[in-house]
């Protein structure tokens, strides 16, 4: 039952995701378009006309439909006064928890896509390594990095 009180990513979020998405299909497209002209080219099978259609369509379907809505409906978060904990995956989950005393220093950062729909990611940095909570609210996003922030060094303090 401790799903229930962890915060979702917006939709937004899932919105960038299959812009992400479209661009990964794009880049698919274009690399079987390659594959056909060759295909001409150099007079090979024509079923590879239509392995190169399948290909481009269910990469479209996997990854700007499907991927971005599971991810999407899995991502969790929560920050607590003593530990950050977040949660990904559907058939492995992986929960991840943080102890406010172990971070180092907390970033978010926002590309164009980012920007345009208003979202940012935050980045939380140990010794060891850099967990994100991706696609929040960039209002969101600040105020969380600052209450992280203040509950980091509050944790330092009580050490």
């Amino acid at each position: 039952m401790r799903n229930q009180l962890m915060f979702q990513i917006p939709g937004k979020g899932l919105t960038v995701w299959r812009l992400y998405g479209l661009f990964n299909t794009l880049v698919v497209a274009i690399l079987m378009g390659v594959a056909g002209f060759l295909t001409v080219f150099f007079e090979w099978p024509s079923f590879i006309y239509y392995i190169a259609i399948a290909v481009v369509i269910i990469v479209g379907l996997t990854s700007i439909w499907l991927f971005p809505k599971i991810r999407w409906n899995h991502w969790r978060y929560e920050v607590r006064e003593h530990e950050i904990e977040i949660q990904s995956g559907l058939f492995i989950v992986k929960r991840t928890l943080i102890p406010m005393v172990r971070v180092q220093h907390v970033d978010t950062t926002q590309g164009p896509i980012l920007k345009k729909y208003d979202l940012s990611n935050i980045s939380i940095s140990t010794a060891a390594t850099t967990h994100i909570i991706p696609m929040l609210e960039t209002n969101d996003a600040d105020s969380l990095r600052s209450r992280i922030s203040i509950l980091a060094r509050v944790a330092e303090d009580d050490v």
